[in-house]
């Protein structure tokens, strides 16, 4: 679950079927967990607890939504907006474990109780914010806000907004129709990632491969031929016309949310979705991407000339990556296969707690004594010098069938005064050896290790968080400010201080030899014209599909429609034909299946903002304790309890440049 939509996940209610757990007693989502630091309780939970635990923490909710409602008070901060925050603490334990476990435990079962219980959940969430006497209130504290804090102003203008966003303001059938959009919606989503789970594991099976070893092998296979098919197959995924094509739930999600849009007033849904982020409109984005489109463009093209030199022949969208990795080599003598052995899984974790530890001056140690939810995670307990509890961590890195594709963090239990957070990074690397005698460990790329580092700043971002409402603690705010914080903490895995730590020879333990360091560092802008050519192409496409107006996706019949509109976006950006977009639209999970739709290009975005930071820890030094120190208490304690721009004016003194980017990726 997304954490632009945790706060109304929060809130969902249940109209209908307000009946409880026949055993309360047996069921430890009807319980205050008696655990080390209240983590979850796995090995007691069963399948058959989730829907009672819903519906026992629904009917909860309900009740205390309706005594709200009822309150014969003046509307205040304490009695409407607080006790909104807090009506539902069932549901908060039930959610926070189901929703983390849809991800990376997607049994048959799961799927089924996420596919009878998000429909109505989502109902009973429109019930709540369409609840016109319950929006009564929270307008009254809104327009009294002057007297709160700037924390609670936060709170109370985004629970403000998100109930004139969710359609409190329509009237009759309109409202109707609001509501049964927001419906279908959850169910198609829902839908989405469940096909292209299971795509992803018909790739495996066809091609031998995991799509998260595709760019591995893509850059390493000799065989041009199989190197085709296999490209053909991931690029064409939920794209097949059987059970599991994603065209239909494409066509009908993006014609749903244009009409959503529609009905609030908004000329697209990417007009809706931006409205309360930092960019606001679709122009200021689309102004924003085309430039490093064109800068990207320039650069592939002198690569691809270098890169036939080598081949011999016309480069293919499924020769790149090959023959990338050739001319790296070439160039800089570097070989993911000479780096792979100093980037063990577990060694790479130590260097990421070791980063942490060093610029932050906190503690990370193994929590045996934290449950875990698979026996290939692992749990972790964070903490001041002083011993005071930061957080619990889950590591979950490893790839299996069950899981989704991708790499993410997220929340178990949020951040709230008194209330420490436990957090979750799950990725998908290559396994280690089943056999503890084979002693083959789980080897990592050089993106993945970036992977790993990424991951863990959202993980400190949600730590660190020292905001007394949940509703804008740690990564909950706006979706183009978010990747600031995983993108800056990138920077630390190839500081050679932090490599000297996690570095070293899976077979010899021998460090990573400095020439190979250096080589590294400058293989980083290696590649630029592709790498940030495919994601500003995936982003671009994200905006153009919600750009369109209702009446302009009335047109669009099915997959044919699909494709010609995904060619003539490639073709007006300017993306060559060697390359296309790093996500097409039927496996785009992060605009379908996830919360980045009309968002994409908030990883663009919010880098500006993160390289603009490092150069100053450059200048500073980069383990300066007063600029890691400011950094903490600017951005990372405070969340999204004030404007992100204002936090950045703070730390850095004044707006970031926009030419950080192209300097630090080398286009410039």
């Amino acid at each position: 679950m997304s954490n632009t939509t945790r706060f109304i996940a929060r809130l969902c209610g249940l109209a209908l079927l307000m009946t409880a757990c026949n055993n309360p007693s047996e069921n430890v989502f009807l319980q205050e967990w008696n655990t080390p630091y209240g983590t979850a309780p796995f090995s007691k939970i069963t399948t058959e607890m989730y829907k009672p635990a819903f519906l026992a923490g629904i009917k909860e909710q309900k009740e205390n939504i309706q005594a709200i409602i009822d309150n014969p008070d003046a509307p205040t901060f304490e009695n409407t907006v607080l006790a909104m925050e807090n009506a539902s603490p069932i549901l908060d334990r039930v959610q926070g474990v189901f929703f983390n476990l849809t991800e990376s435990e997607s049994t048959p079962v799961m799927q089924a109780i996420e596919e009878e219980m998000l429909p109505l959940l989502t109902d009973a969430s429109n019930e709540i914010m369409m609840n016109e006497a319950l929006f009564a209130r929270v307008k009254a504290v809104y327009e009294a806000s002057a007297s709160l804090d700037r924390e609670q102003q936060m709170v109370v203008k985004k629970l403000y907004e998100g109930f004139e966003r969710s359609g409190v303001g329509l009237t009759g059938a309109d409202k109707e129709r609001f509501a049964a959009i927001q419906t279908r919606l959850a169910t198609l989503q829902q839908k989405f990632g469940q096909n292209l789970l299971a795509e992803n594991n018909a790739f495996k099976e066809a091609t031998g491969i995991t799509v998260s070893e595709y760019y591995d092998f893509m850059a390493s296979c000799p065989d041009r031929a199989k190197r085709q098919a296999v490209f053909e197959a991931y690029s064409s995924r939920g794209n097949h016309g059987d059970e599991n094509d994603n065209n239909a739930i494409v066509l009908e999600t993006l014609k749903l949310r244009a009409e959503m849009a529609g009905l609030l007033g908004y000329p697209s849904f990417a007009a809706y979705q931006l409205a309360d982020k930092m960019a606001q409109k679709p122009e200021t984005v689309d102004a924003f991407l085309q430039p490093i489109m064109d800068a990207a463009m320039r650069s592939a093209r002198v690569q691809i000339k270098e890169m036939e030199a080598i081949a011999g022949h016309k480069i293919e969208a499924w020769d790149w990556m090959y023959y990338a990795e050739k001319l790296r080599a070439q160039k800089y003598a570097l070989d993911e296969e000479q780096t792979k052995p100093y980037f063990q899984a577990d060694s790479v974790l130590k260097g990421v707690f070791t980063a942490a530890e060093k610029v932050y001056g906190i503690r990370i140690e193994e929590a045996p004594e934290v449950e875990v939810y698979n026996p290939t995670a692992s749990a972790y307990k964070l903490s001041e010098p002083d011993g005071a509890l930061i957080g619990i961590f889950y590591k979950d890195y490893y790839v299996r069938p069950t899981k989704r594709g991708g790499a993410w963090m997220n929340n178990f239990r949020d951040q709230s005064e008194g209330v420490r957070p436990v957090i979750v990074n799950v990725c998908n690397f290559p396994a280690p050896g089943e056999d503890p005698t084979s002693a083959q460990p789980s080897l990592l790329t050089i993106d993945n290790v970036q992977t790993a580092f990424h991951e863990f700043g959202h993980a400190l971002h949600g730590f660190f968080s020292q905001c007394r409402y949940k509703t804008v603690s740690g990564t909950s705010v706006a979706r183009d400010f978010v990747e600031m914080f995983s993108q800056f903490n990138e920077n630390f895995a190839f500081v050679p201080e932090i490599l000297a730590v996690y570095a070293n020879h899976c077979r010899t333990g021998e460090p990573i030899p400095a020439e190979l360091v250096e080589k590294i560092r400058k293989a980083l802008k290696f590649n630029q014209g592709f790498t940030t050519g495919e994601l500003c192409a995936a982003s671009i496409l994200d905006m153009k599909w919600h750009e369109l107006s209702a009446e302009e996706l009335a047109r669009f019949e099915g997959p044919d429609d699909i494709r010609a509109f995904e060619g003539i976006v490639c073709k007006d950006m300017g993306l060559i034909d060697e390359i296309i977009p790093r996500y097409r639209t039927t496996y785009f999970n992060h605009i379908m299946g996830s919360g980045y739709s009309a968002g994409y290009y908030s990883y663009l975005w919010s880098e500006v903002l993160a390289v603009d930071a490092w150069e100053k820890f450059l200048a500073d030094g980069v383990f300066n304790p007063s600029t890691a120190q400011s950094f903490r208490k600017t951005f990372l304690e405070r969340g999204g309890s004030e404007e992100p721009m204002t936090l950045y004016r703070e730390f850095r003194g004044a707006d970031p440049d926009p030419a950080a980017l192209m300097r630090a990726r080398g286009l410039n």
